[in-house]
């Protein structure tokens, strides 16, 4: 499978769990700089993608026709937690374009301000489908349908006019042909797609360069800015993209996805990298996240510091007791 072993844990002096994977360095230019592992795995994209699928929308002027605003913008790129403001941004979306929150298709689950947590809601909570942490997504996909005039009830089949804009958009922004995206349906039941590693990085390169993109510059500099400047909306309270964004200074635009995904483009350094964990373990993700920008001479002391729960460290039982660690194994070697 060509992994590399990322991160290990250790108790009793043993190896107990060893999470492998693959990481792809590459800069505006599309070219690789870095690898472990195998940095063109084919691998699906999830929430990491949602940057990206904004793209015919912004691109339509969209924003600026319903009057969103910068942190709106944010929340479709976003997988948020389910706070209020979320749920009130995602509302005031859907008020801007004429439609109920029961238009939107992402079903509907325990927010993640609490399940991240493992943290049980109130007993007398009641969730809806702007709860879902896809929602403001999907907001962005009904503002599309209704600014173009297409149907708003099926506007996550894949043969929908929308999916089409999407899908060409994702490709040109990864330097692939819509015929290289694989697809599959995501947690939240619009299509994703699968594609080299390397690929997406690549694509969060442009993303991060923003204006200085020749192709779609103004767009991915109003997605970014979003990104940047409104972290609390992408991601939620206590959640890494929010820690790695604000660690970041404005220069990082980061985005988790499901099972094991993470894509962080550098915004001064025109690179990004992309990560994949194959057995999708979060805290290995994180703490592989974190040394990847380490060994890329990304941080400084005060962001080293900031960024320290998130890291490969020892493991403190809940009596305080020192029982192993979490440890990095992978230098990135140079492309």
């Amino acid at each position: 499978m060509n992994l590399a072993p990322l991160i290990q844990l250790t108790r009793g002096g043993l190896t107990e769990n060893l999470h492998l994977g693959a990481v792809a360095v590459v800069n505006t230019r599309g070219q690789l700089t870095a690898h472990a592992g195998d940095p063109h795995r084919l691998t699906f994209t999830r929430s990491t993608l949602k940057a990206l699928q904004a793209l015919p929308f912004v691109e339509g002027g969209g924003p600026g026709h319903f009057g969103f605003s910068t942190s709106q913008v944010a929340l479709m790129c976003a997988s948020h937690s389910g706070e209020e403001a979320h749920v009130q941004a995602a509302q005031g979306m859907l008020d801007r374009i004429g439609l109920n929150y029961k238009t939107l298709r992402c079903g509907c689950h325990v927010p993640l301000g609490f399940t991240f947590f493992d943290k049980a809601p109130p007993p007398d909570a009641v969730f809806d489908e702007r709860h879902n942490n896809c929602s403001g997504k999907h907001s962005g996909f009904l503002a599309y349908c209704v600014q173009h005039g297409q149907s708003v009830d099926d506007y996550i089949a894949p043969d929908h006019p929308l999916q089409h804009a999407i899908r060409r958009d994702v490709a040109r922004a990864v330097g692939l042909s819509v015929e290289d995206l694989k697809p599959g349906t995501d947690g939240c039941s619009a299509p994703n797609y699968a594609m080299p590693l390397s690929k997406l990085a690549y694509g969060y390169a442009r993303l991060a360069s923003g204006e200085r993109d020749t192709e779609f510059g103004s767009s991915f500099a109003q997605l970014s800015q979003a990104m940047t400047r409104h972290p609390e909306m992408v991601s939620g309270t206590g959640r890494s993209d929010l820690a790695f964004m604000q660690a970041g200074r404005g220069d990082w635009v980061s985005k988790v996805g499901a099972d094991g995904v993470q894509v962080i483009g550098s915004t001064l350094r025109g690179e990004a990298f992309a990560i994949k964990i194959i057995d999708g373990n979060k805290p290995a993700l994180y703490a592989a996240t974190v040394e990847v920008m380490d060994q890329l001479e990304w941080l400084d002391a005060e962001q080293r510091e900031s960024l320290r729960p998130w890291r490969a460290q020892p493991l403190i039982n809940a009596r305080g007791t020192l029982v192993g660690e979490r440890l990095p194994t992978f230098k990135l070697q140079k492309a």
